[in-house]
């Protein structure tokens, strides 16, 4: 393995860490139209990946991985017309590391490419046959081929979650040696919690000179906690998708991490964060699937209020429950009439539409509100509250 001078490599990690804690830019690497289209059942037309490419473009995410041009002809066809249209964000084809894949990316007209390469013994056993030297030669041929028709290379580990450590860091050091600008650190089956993923990541930052990219999946629910941590450890780059979606359980969601380092660590990525409900809605129905009601940021009932304690609270404050502006992300606040609700939400409702009733009544249109929803397994519009109003 390549040696790094232990003083140049303990300095680059005090700058890593010294640009996160001075919130330097994370780079936002989206993946939707690759990894996201993997996941089972989505199968996007050539003009769903144009406009989830505009889309994304539109609102600033800086660099895009289009798909993966060695698929097939429609596949390399729409990679092909979206690497024409002349957008601000870079472009990123996925590659195994076989040179026919690079011939695929350079066809499509692209100028920078993500080569991946197994880095697990589980891995390599089933790819390579357990051996490391040959992975090692792939992808110095394939790094040098690219390099050698000006691409940019990106270099990713696949399973690196699983790797062997000093092999991994061998993997990384010669990819930087080669020329790679980029190292992928991959959890592939998402099976790391953050504090192992802030150590395994920490150590990568602190013996290379090239950024390192969090590649986290979600099978056990942390793939954006796990892409977090490695931010925290000095990654400087991440990888997303819209809506989480992706293989199996999917990847880390482009809209939490987007406001999670804008909410949380007050890093601001260049990205309009109030078009991010548009975006997510976009590419759900290009997927044919619904986001779950609950799913963070863009969900149905992310600023949905039912419980009495929170609607009154909200009508006061709304930052006693909620951790951002709704229209931050582009929705819009909802105050919801159901089993859990209050008085003073059934007040504030009647109130807006000139209603003025007696303590009692007031009580008895809400028991109404609730036995009614819990027969419709629902909350209730505005008119079925009003039809609730005792007459005369």
């Amino acid at each position: 393995m390549p040696q790094a001078n232990e003083n140049d490599t303990t300095n680059k990690s005090m700058m890593n860490h010294h640009l996160i804690m001075n919130k330097h830019p994370i780079q936002i690497n989206d993946t939707t139209l690759r990894d996201g289209e993997q996941a089972a059942g989505v199968a996007f037309n050539v003009e769903e990946k144009i406009a989830i490419a505009t889309f994304l473009d539109a609102i600033g995410v800086p660099e895009l991985e289009i798909g993966v041009p060695a698929m097939g002809l429609e596949e390399a066809e729409s990679i092909r017309i979206i690497a024409s249209l002349g957008l601000n964000a870079k472009l990123l084809g996925w590659n195994r590391a076989n040179l026919s894949d690079i011939k695929a990316s350079i066809d499509c007209g692209l100028e920078r490419v993500h080569i991946s390469i197994p880095v697990s013994e589980i891995q390599i056993a089933a790819k390579f046959g357990g051996q490391r030297q040959v992975i090692l030669d792939r992808l110095r041929d394939a790094i040098n081929f690219a390099c050698d028709h000006g691409l940019a290379v990106s270099v990713g580990g696949e399973d690196s979650s699983r790797a062997d450590e000093s092999f991994l860091l061998d993997v990384a050091f010669f990819a930087q040696e080669w020329g790679a600008f980029r190292f992928r650190f991959c959890d592939t089956v998402g099976i790391l919690d953050p504090l192992t993923t802030f150590s395994k990541v920490r150590s990568l930052v602190h013996h290379l000179f090239i950024p390192i990219e969090m590649h986290t999946h979600n099978d056990f629910g942390l793939a954006m906690a796990n892409s977090l941590a490695g931010i925290e450890a000095g990654a400087l780059s991440v990888n997303t998708t819209v809506n989480g979606i992706g293989e199996r359980a999917g990847n880390a969601a482009l809209e939490e991490i987007v406001m999670a380092l804008k909410c949380i660590y007050n890093i601001q990525t260049g990205i309009d964060t109030k078009k991010l409900l548009e975006l997510s809605r976009l590419v759900a129905k290009a997927a044919n699937w619904p986001v779950p009601p609950w799913k963070a940021i863009v969900g149905e009932n992310t600023f949905a209020h039912e419980s009495g304690i929170h609607a009154h609270g909200v009508l006061k404050n709304p930052s006693t429950y909620e951790p951002f502006a709704p229209e931050d992300v582009g929705w819009e606040r909802r105050l919801v009439l159901g089993k859990h609700s209050g008085r003073h939400l059934v007040l504030s409702v009647l109130q807006e539409h000139g209603i003025t009733l007696s303590q009692p009544q007031i009580q008895s249109v809400l028991d109404a509100v609730k036995h009614q929803s819990v027969q419709f397994k629902r909350s209730l519009t505005v008119e079925e509250l009003l039809n609730l109003v005792p007459q005369g």
